[in-house]
């Protein structure tokens, strides 16, 4: 099992009261940002729901905070305004089937325009984070993947959930937590990590369990390039 350390607490925190502040200022927002994908936390528990609108179907309930007591983050897709004159964001849902979508009320959630952008090219054994202003390639590295039959699965719109330093060895340096699922991974609760690796010669191989390994080195550095929220693309 993982034990995680405080850092994810620690920048959720710091996200939420600079969210929460601006959010108390305006009275919450009247209007959502318009540029997207846009991240951030729930501000309240809330329900996903399958159109914009507060009678449609439930998709997914969506507490404010994880069971190991961090903040919930969010990545909005696109926003609009509801039959009931309310803004809605389209959010990518976490966990199981890979690729939902749903609608939560704008107020729900405090979100700021994303920076950067993880594409990982599975077939290639490479990850890339790009810039999401100007499509520039701030890094680019060799990754192990899923082997065949624990395949890391496809998608776009994924996003970095969590992050931690791990106290096992096995996962390397650092760790992001992504809200993708795999049927069978190298993390206790079958989410798809980035990690890094003691085993540092299997970097371009197809030998995880679903995981995206990369070298200790890269791993500290998406500490910095790849916040809570990232979207993350898996491609072919």
């Amino acid at each position: 099992m993982v034990t995680r350390r405080a850092i994810a607490s620690v920048a959720a925190v710091a996200l939420a009261a600079a969210f929460a502040s601006a959010v108390a200022a305006a009275g919450g927002p009247a209007r959502p940002t318009t540029a997207f994908p846009a991240t951030g936390e729930l501000v309240r528990s809330t329900v996903a729901r399958t159109a914009p609108r507060p009678d449609a179907p439930i998709a997914a309930r969506m507490p404010r905070f994880r069971p190991d007591a961090q903040f919930a983050i969010v990545l909005a897709l696109t926003a609009r305004r509801g039959v009931d004159g309310d803004w809605w964001y389209r959010v990518s849902l976490p966990g199981r089937p890979n690729g939902n979508r749903g609608w939560i009320p704008a107020d729900a959630a405090a979100v700021h325009p994303v920076t950067n952008r993880i594409v990982v090219h599975r077939a290639a054994r490479q990850l890339e984070v790009r810039r999401v202003r100007d499509a520039k390639v701030l890094l680019r590295t060799m990754v192990a993947v899923g082997r065949p039959g624990a395949e890391t699965p496809l998608g776009r719109d994924f996003y970095v959930a969590s992050a931690f330093v791990p106290t096992d060895p096995f996962y390397g340096s650092f760790a992001l937590e992504t809200s993708a699922y795999a049927r069978v991974t190298d993390w206790p609760t079958h989410v798809v990590g980035i990690h890094g690796t003691n085993q540092p010669q299997l970097l371009g191989q197809a030998v995880s369990h679903g995981c995206i390994r990369v070298a200790n080195g890269v791993a500290r550095r998406l500490r910095r390039l790849a916040p809570l929220g990232t979207p993350i693309d898996i491609l072919r």
